[in-house]
């Protein structure tokens, strides 16, 4: 379990605070009333996700704890009543995560959404392109105060070099003075391959005049900074641009996702199967349509209850995203039913995969509370993919009612010359 340290004076707010990052983020919460007492718990261990510190302590008035966390190397976030310009800036250049006033119950949520961001920061990957090693140092030390992963490059060339090695990039901080490739050239050929919704990228530039800014964004980029800037505003604009990302992402999973099970529903399942469909068919791959449906699942429902009834779809559904790859699409397409479009599987094989399924589902029964709930899966196969995608999924449909009809619980798979139409 991620921890994090509080060093304040005040029980009620350490309290609120604590309450707070156990409820909305499941951390742990250790907390010091003084630079005694967080000497004392660090040397028990340094193993914290981040400090909440207040500067103002009974033996530690003038932010002593700020540099006792950043000592053990521990991200310190100044969470106090206190503020002056100087003292702010003082803080800043000894390269803290944040400064945020206790005035309000909104900067309470704002510290527990970073500290929510810190434990994410780690797998965010964010790439530095500028020419200058110094630069790239100086930056780098900002983003690492943060948590993130940091690559970079000196050059547009060797960035495209650096993406190609690392495609689940997020953030791209590109200068625009370089030589050879600069950093509108870069920006327009990173957004031949990723789009403003998937990777952000920065424009960064140090020349002066307002032509800048509408150059980079009109040559794809999601923001710009001027710099020397402002350590607080470089954070807000990395911040903002990620945030946009997770928006973005979180409106497409709701768009394309199963609300119950998580796996694909069926708006996704046509869309991206007759593309993966046409792709397969032009290549000559061999590709499998199953539809599944649980056997007797109303009777589920009426004994043990519709919460019963989720568990089950929920499990299957675990089930069978974690047999298929990430080529391959798992949808439920509504209510108990369920379809995979496999790609680069053959008959025989097909047959082979399904009915050990079948015997996982028939064998990993569902402990639901004080009750066990045992199941079984029907299942109708099509391999035949010289047909459309509709007509695949027809005859799958068919096989699969040919299964509930020979007495469920077992495979069936549509062979050249079987009528499809056929029940015996």
């Amino acid at each position: 379990m991620l921890k994090v340290l509080i060093v304040e004076d005040s029980r009620s707010f350490a309290a609120l605070v604590s309450k707070h990052i156990r409820q909305d983020l499941g951390f742990g919460v250790v907390v010091a009333s003084s630079l005694a007492a967080a000497k004392g718990i660090l040397e028990q261990g340094t193993d914290y996700l981040a400090a909440l510190l207040d500067i103002d302590l009974p033996d530690a008035p003038n932010g002593e704890c700020v540099d006792l966390a950043i000592a053990h190397k521990i991200p310190a976030i100044v969470f106090t009543g206190k503020f002056s310009e100087s003292l702010r800036e003082s803080f800043w250049n000894r390269h803290i995560v944040d400064y945020v006033l206790k005035d309000s119950m909104e900067n309470v949520d704002y510290v527990v959404a970073l500290l929510s961001r810190l434990a994410k920061n780690p797998q965010t990957k964010i790439l530095l392109v500028d020419d200058s090693r110094s630069y790239r140092h100086a930056v780098k030390r900002l983003l690492t105060a943060h948590r993130y992963n940091v690559l970079e490059a000196g050059s547009g060339e060797e960035a495209l070099e650096v993406l190609e090695q690392h495609p689940d990039t997020r953030m791209v901080l590109v200068d625009y003075n370089m030589p050879g490739m600069d950093g509108f050239a870069l920006t327009r050929e990173i957004r031949r391959n990723y789009g403003k919704d998937t990777l952000a990228i920065v424009g960064v530039s140090c020349e002066s005049g307002a032509r800048l800014s509408p150059r980079f964004i009109k040559s794809g980029a999601n923001d710009y900074l001027h710099k020397p800037f402002l350590v607080e505003e470089f954070y807000t604009r990395i911040t903002q641009n990620l945030e946009m990302l997770d928006h973005i992402a979180l409106v497409r999973d709701m768009a394309e996702r199963d609300y119950l099970t998580r796996v694909y529903n069926r708006r996704y399942f046509f869309s991206a199967g007759t593309q993966l469909h046409a792709l397969l068919t032009r290549r000559g791959q061999p590709l499998t349509v199953a539809m599944l449906d649980v056997d007797h699942f109303k009777g589920v429902n009426d004994s043990l209850g519709h919460e019963a009834g989720d568990a089950v779809l929920r499990q299957m559904a675990q089930q069978l995203a974690s047999r298929f790859r990430t080529s391959d699409i798992v949808a439920r397409l509504g209510g108990e039913e369920f379809c995979v479009l496999a790609s680069d599987i053959a008959a025989d094989q097909a047959m082979l995969l399904f009915e050990d399924l079948r015997k996982v589902f028939e064998t990993t029964p569902l402990h639901f509370g004080e009750d066990t709930v045992h199941y079984t899966v029907s299942i109708g196969l099509c391999c035949e993919s010289g047909l459309p995608l509709e007509g695949m999924l027809r005859i799958a449909d068919r096989m699969l009612y040919r299964s509930k009809s020979a007495g469920r619980n077992r495979v069936t798979l549509y062979r050249a010359g079987d009528d499809p139409a056929g029940l015996a």
